[in-house]
């Protein structure tokens, strides 16, 4: 087992639901590790699917710095995903591994080297209403943006 510090920089983002999603809400966590970042996910709401749905959903760190829309899409500034190197899907620094929905509840903690935590200060990160397919070009096919969160530093 690899003891990491803890004085490394660290963000939170306060998840929240569109209106159609009232109840779903949580915290990202991103802390700097020495071999990339921790994402630390933790969520309830979710939509509740049963046994012969998915209950799958993905998450993406955005380019946008705001959790705002309009009557279309309630999150439409938070823009495309995070992908400064301009990488095809799912080969973008923002995609992460799915959200696994528990009667509402998920759960997911991931290191990853994609990004450093100063780099997605200021973005927002979005929970989709589908699975991310890791396959279909720009986005993966997620459906609709049904969270988001601003990224602070803390």
């Amino acid at each position: 087992m690899i003891r990491e510090k803890t004085c490394c920089p660290a963000a939170r983002a306060a998840v929240h639901g569109s209106s159609d999603y009232p109840d779903l809400r949580g915290t990202v966590t991103f802390k700097q590790m020495s071999r990339g970042v921790l994402v630390t996910a933790e969520i309830c709401g979710l939509p509740y699917v049963s046994r012969c749905g998915s209950g799958i959903f993905a998450l993406h760190i955005h380019n946008g710095t705001d959790c705002t829309g309009n009557a279309e899409d309630a999150f439409a500034d938070a823009d495309g995903h995070y992908n400064p190197e301009q990488n095809p899907h799912p080969y973008h620094a923002g995609d992460l591994p799915p959200l696994f929905g528990n009667h509402g509840y998920a759960y997911m903690s991931v290191l990853t080297d994609r990004f450093t935590v100063e780099e997605i200060i200021g973005r927002v990160i979005i929970i989709h209403s589908q699975p991310d397919d890791f396959k279909t070009q720009p986005a993966g096919n997620a459906g609709t943006k049904i969270a988001c969160g601003k990224i602070l530093g803390i």
